[in-house]
C-alpha cells in the first residue's frame, strides 16, 4: 500500500512575508539603492560628529542631536520610496512581477511595509548615534535625555510618513526624475508661495516644512498635530490614492 504524499503548488503565489523580503532586497540590489542606503547612514554619523566637534557640550542634548542625525534620513527617505515604485518601470521588471503576483495591491502592500521596515532601521540608527554623541559629548548637561521618548515616537512618525511620500509620489509618476523632482520642487515651491501675506494664515495647515520639521525638534502640542496630518493628507494620503489608483488600472512595464 502506498502512500499519497502532499506535494506543494509550485505555481502558488508567494506570501506577505517573501513579497516583503523580496522588496527589501531589490532597495539595495541595484547600485543606485545601495548606495542611498550607505549615504544616508554615513552622512547620519558624520552630521553628529561634526555637531559635536563644532558645538559646545550645553548645546550636546539627546533632542538637539537626534533632530541633526534624523535630517538626512528624512531628505534621503522619500528618494528610496520613489526608487522602490519606479524601478519596476526603469528597470523593465513590472511585468514580470505583475505575472508571478497578478493582485497588483499586494506588491503595493509589500513596497509599503519594506519601505517602512526601511524607515524603522533608519530610525534606529540615528536613535544610537545621537544617544553614543550624547552620551560621550554631554554626558553631564542636565537635560539631556529631557523628553526623549516622544521625540523619538515623532521622529519615527517624521521618517515612515517620508518614506511614504516618496511611494506615493512614485505611484503616481512612475518615473524616478519626475518623481523626485515632483517630490521635492512643489513642497518648496508652495513654501515660497506660503511667504505671501495673503497665505499666511493657512501656511501652517499646508505646508510640510512648517508642519512637519517639528517632529524631531520639539515635542508637538495640539495645534501642531493638527498642522501636522492637514499637511499630510494633501502631500501624502492624495497622492497614494491616485497613485494606488494608477497602479491598479495600469498596463504592467513590458
Amino acid at each position: 500500500m502506498s502512500t499519497a504524499l502532499p506535494t506543494q503548488d509550485v505555481h502558488a503565489p508567494p506570501g506577505p512575508g517573501r513579497l516583503v523580503a523580496v522588496e527589501l532586497r531589490k532597495m539595495v540590489d541595484t547600485r543606485a539603492g545601495f548606495w542611498l542606503q550607505a549615504t544616508t547612514v554615513a552622512i547620519i554619523v558624520l552630521a553628529v560628529i561634526v555637531r559635536c566637534v563644532v558645538r559646545d557640550a550645553a548645546h550636546h542634548t539627546f533632542a538637539a542631536l537626534l533632530y541633526v542625525a534624523v535630517t538626512p534620513a528624512a531628505i534621503l527617505l522619500p528618494v528610496a520610496g520613489v526608487l522602490l515604485i519606479t524601478s519596476e518601470w526603469s528597470q523593465r521588471t513590472g511585468m514580470i512581477t505583475f505575472t508571478l503576483v497578478p493582485v497588483r495591491s499586494r506588491v503595493l502592500t509589500a513596497k509599503l511595509i519594506a519601505g517602512l521596515v526601511l524607515a524603522a532601521a533608519l530610525l534606529v540608527v540615528s536613535v544610537a548615534v545621537a544617544a553614543a554623541g550624547a552620551l560621550a559629548a554631554a554626558p553631564d548637561v542636565g537635560g539631556t535625555w529631557a523628553d526623549a521618548v516622544p521625540l523619538i515616537g515623532q521622529a519615527a512618525i517624521y521618517l515612515t510618513t517620508g518614506v511614504v511620500t516618496g511611494v506615493a509620489f512614485g505611484m503616481l509618476l512612475l518615473a524616478s526624475t519626475p518623481a523626485v523632482v515632483a517630490l521635492f520642487a512643489l513642497p518648496l515651491a508652495w513654501s515660497a508661495l506660503a511667504t505671501l501675506a495673503v497665505f499666511t494664515r493657512v501656511a501652517p495647515w499646508l505646508d510640510t516644512r512648517l508642519a512637519l520639521d517639528p517632529l524631531s525638534r520639539e515635542v508637538l502640542n495640539a495645534s501642531q498635530w493638527a498642522h501636522a496630518g492637514t499637511a499630510l493628507a494633501l502631500w501624502l494620503l492624495l497622492p497614494l490614492l491616485l497613485g494606488i489608483a494608477r497602479i491598479t488600472k495600469r498596463e504592467a512595464a513590458a
